[in-house]
């Protein structure tokens, strides 16, 4: 292989990234947000519940390509969406892919908080009532943090993804790191080359998210740590 291609391929690759990295940080932020509101009305009354149980079923059911695309080709079809306040956002591929993400992401990580819920210890609930807490200082102080260091190691796995997922955008003409991939190969013809430099970037976050998940978890959890009796 050439040396001088791969690295200057690599150089221009790593332009992309700082678009790669808004893309997955702020669509996992959001989406974990969202995702901790539906697992709490997942467990709530029933119209909650099955409203839920719809979002997750269809946005786990779809492919996300095809999300992607009904959002930013499908929503411009409705006149109501084109005269909302909502249209200067939605005519941007940028922030149609941030939505197709967070949405997406918000369905898996909900059953994933959903089961770190159901896994919070009936003993610890009894002792926060028998304290007297109200049930919003009870899910604030005990159910919550409990259930996100129970579901954090799942978790992680979504946020890979996440990361992974971001070279979708690239269809909807998102230049970050897959899309100048793509670029680079209409110009060259060397797909190999390219596609290896691309993998071994998306390796290199994939592995510093799951060394930061692993520091988290360990400092969640002190009594798992190496050596502590």
């Amino acid at each position: 292989m050439d040396t001088t291609f791969l690295l200057d391929t690599l150089g221009q690759l790593l332009s992309g990234l700082p678009l790669t990295l808004e893309l997955a940080g702020i669509s996992i932020t959001a989406g974990m947000v969202l995702a901790t509101a539906l697992a709490l009305l997942r467990t709530g009354p029933r119209p909650g519940a099955w409203f839920v149980r719809g979002y997750v079923y269809v946005l786990r059911g779809t492919p996300l390509l095809l999300q992607i695309f009904l959002i930013y080709y499908g929503l411009g079809q409705f006149d109501w969406v084109r005269h909302s306040l909502l249209w200067p956002f939605l005519r941007q591929p940028y922030w149609c892919a941030i939505l197709a993400l967070t949405l997406n992401t918000a369905a898996y990580g909900s059953e994933i908080i959903r089961g770190g819920l159901q896994a919070v210890p009936a003993g610890a609930v009894e002792a926060g009532r028998a304290a007297g807490m109200s049930r919003r200082l009870l899910y604030r102080r005990i159910v919550l943090p409990l259930a996100l260091r129970q579901a954090l190691p799942a978790y992680s796995n979504e946020m890979i993804s996440m990361i992974k997922a971001t070279s979708l955008a690239s269809i909807v003409t998102m230049m970050e790191l897959s899309g100048i991939a793509y670029a680079i190969i209409s110009e060259t013809y060397r797909a190999l080359e390219v596609f290896l430099c691309a993998g071994a970037i998306y390796l290199t976050l994939t592995f510093l998210l799951s060394r930061a998940v692993a520091f988290a978890e360990a400092w969640l959890n002190p009594h798992l740590r190496a050596g502590t009796p």
